[in-house]
């Protein structure tokens, strides 16, 4: 009887973990597909810690997690495109203090629809024929020639040239009948000619101006401030400081303006823009990511981005002869702290390139901002000696990871 009672309280308690073991299986497997199956380990893609900054190549931001749920909740139902667009940019226009805005596929796709807008303005049939056809068409985009830049390709999309100038008095002289805006590069390292010289002078021409600010938040009333200045058209990356999806911008400006962007825009077909599709997900999220962005204060960010820096610098002292210092670029774009790292080399034996690299090949693999060990640059007072830690994209707790991987290659360059 004992056997038999020992048999039976065996097989209940296997049983009986069985069926825990099948409910904890029923409550993790719920779970797991709201998660999703983990794709970049499936593919064999490497996760990154982000200690450099909001650049494409490395995906930009990490959407907040307010907006990543409101990415997932739009991603259930589908809508009209141009109903959403709509009330997107209705509503964008509102807590953004401007006239009209557009949710675009990014501040590239900004550019380039804000230069269809001045080119077709009024005219219907021209949209249909950019950039092949230009019969009749304004073209010609004044710009400063420090203002020239990769993305000068955005504007060409639309088959528009540039004039060049430096000087206030060759500005002024440059507007003729074929002048159909003026470009600024907000960011820009150079160029003699000021915001306000470049809005009041194109405006006494009667020509529309754009301001490329792509990455020029925080401060957040950068988002009205140009606006406001008088510019005709801004364009923001909206995966950048703001923290939206990576592949959505904004488009913001004058309503005339606006609707002849969105003109030449997704979903109408044979557009300059028809490729730069701007999906539900992405508009949602680029209208959550501001609301979000609004919620935040410049103070409290950059107490947060100099908080991760310092506890960097907490981890290093121990390195002989390294310096820290903190540092806010003397430009408009990227204006968070940076965390600038400086040392005897002929103590540390180990090049900031070489600290990049090591880093680079670790477990996790960490990416340092592109100007460590380079010339001074993006408005930095860096050098080739100097190791350039971004820590505004970090996430809770990397700052520490990030430490300690330098702290190890630091210290045994110094052993």
């Amino acid at each position: 009887m004992q056997s038999s009672r020992r048999k039976f309280l065996a097989g209940a308690n296997t049983l009986l973990a069985g069926t825990g073991l099948a409910a904890r299986a029923r409550a993790a497997k719920p779970r797991q597909e709201a998660e999703g199956e983990d794709y970049y380990d499936k593919l064999g893609v490497a996760k990154i810690i982000n200690a450099a900054g909001t650049y494409t190549a490395l995906t930009a931001s990490i959407m907040p997690p307010p907006v990543q749920a409101a990415v997932a909740r739009a991603a259930r139902y589908p809508v009209r495109l141009g109903e959403l667009q709509k009330a997107a940019g209705e509503y964008l226009a509102k807590v953004l203090h401007c006239e009209g805005a557009l949710v675009t596929a990014g501040a590239a796709s900004a550019l380039t629809l804000g230069t269809a807008a001045c080119m077709t303005l009024g005219n219907r049939r021209a949209v249909h024929n950019i950039p092949t056809d230009l019969t009749g068409l304004k073209t010609e985009v004044i710009v400063q020639k420090r203002h020239r830049y990769d993305y000068d390709h955005a504007l060409r999309n639309c088959g528009a040239t540039f004039v060049e100038v430096e000087t206030l008095a060759q500005y002024e002289a440059a507007f003729n009948d074929r002048t159909v805006m003026t470009n600024f590069f907000n960011a820009a390292e150079g160029g003699e000619i000021s915001r306000e010289d470049w809005v009041r002078v194109a405006h006494a021409h009667n020509v529309p101006c754009l301001n490329d600010a792509a990455a020029d938040v925080p401060p957040i009333s950068n988002l009205w401030n140009y606006t406001k200045m008088g510019f005709d058209l801004v364009a923001f990356s909206g995966g950048k400081g703001i923290r939206g999806p990576q592949n959505a911008g904004l488009l913001l400006g004058r309503k005339d303006l606006i609707d002849a962007a969105a003109q030449n825009n997704n979903p109408f077909s044979d557009t300059v823009g028809r490729g730069m599709k701007v999906s539900k997900e992405q508009i949602v999220g680029m209208v959550a990511a501001v609301d979000w962005f609004l919620s935040q204060t410049d103070a409290a960010m950059e107490a947060e981005f100099r908080r991760r820096a310092d506890k960097i610098a907490a981890q290093l002292k121990s390195i002989p002869t390294l310096e820290a210092t903190v540092a806010v670029p003397n430009l408009a774009a990227n204006a968070v702290p940076h965390l600038l790292l400086r040392y005897d080399q002929s103590r540390v034996k180990i090049a900031p390139l070489a600290v990049a690299e090591e880093l680079r090949k670790g477990t996790p693999s960490i990416e340092l901002n592109p100007l460590t060990g380079r010339p001074a640059g993006a408005g930095l007072q860096n050098d080739v000696n100097t190791i350039v830690v971004g820590v505004w994209m970090l996430q809770p707790g990397e700052e520490l990871i990030v430490a300690r991987r330098l702290r190890e290659v630091l210290a045994k360059a110094a052993a």
